[in-house]
């Protein structure tokens, strides 16, 4: 597989991470426009948003969002969402999501936020335990979402 780095991205990167979002939900590439790039630098600049790849050959082919969330309970204490969580099918099965999950996580624990959280659409038992055994749970908490 080669030299594997796990890293925040940065504004180079991003049509390497559009090419692999067309693996997430059959996603297409976006018309190279000024409102994609207006995005992208909105992101990019934002401290509380942070996109996590993992870098193989030069190529992106793992990567989850994490988003710091300011909050006034806890202590005050933010929390992490985790979002986008994606492979490269050729590369599935060698633990970049892990890693770029445990990224986010120390992400998190640095910005002292008392909890992640993170939704998936899948019902594969084999995806579930994958954020199983990367230690999420499915027990403490019930989702809705209601879709604009």
């Amino acid at each position: 597989m080669g030299d594997v780095v796990i890293r925040e991205l940065t504004a180079d990167d991003l049509w390497g991470l559009m090419e692999l979002y067309t693996q997430l939900h059959n996603n297409p590439i976006p018309e190279d426009s000024e409102q994609l790039h207006k995005l992208w630098d909105n992101v990019m600049s934002d401290k509380n948003h942070h996109i996590i790849g993992a870098e193989v050959g030069g190529r992106i082919v793992s990567s989850c969002v994490c988003v710091i969330v300011p909050n006034f309970t806890h202590g005050q204490r933010p929390y992490a969402l985790i979002e986008n969580v994606v492979t490269h099918e050729a590369f599935r099965g060698n633990g970049l999501a892990t890693a770029c999950l445990d990224y986010a996580k120390k992400l998190a624990i640095g910005e002292n936020c008392y909890k992640i959280m993170l939704l998936t659409g899948s019902k594969q038992e084999s995806t579930l335990n994958f954020y199983r055994r990367a230690g999420y749970n499915s027990e403490d908490k019930t989702a809705f979402i209601q879709w604009l």
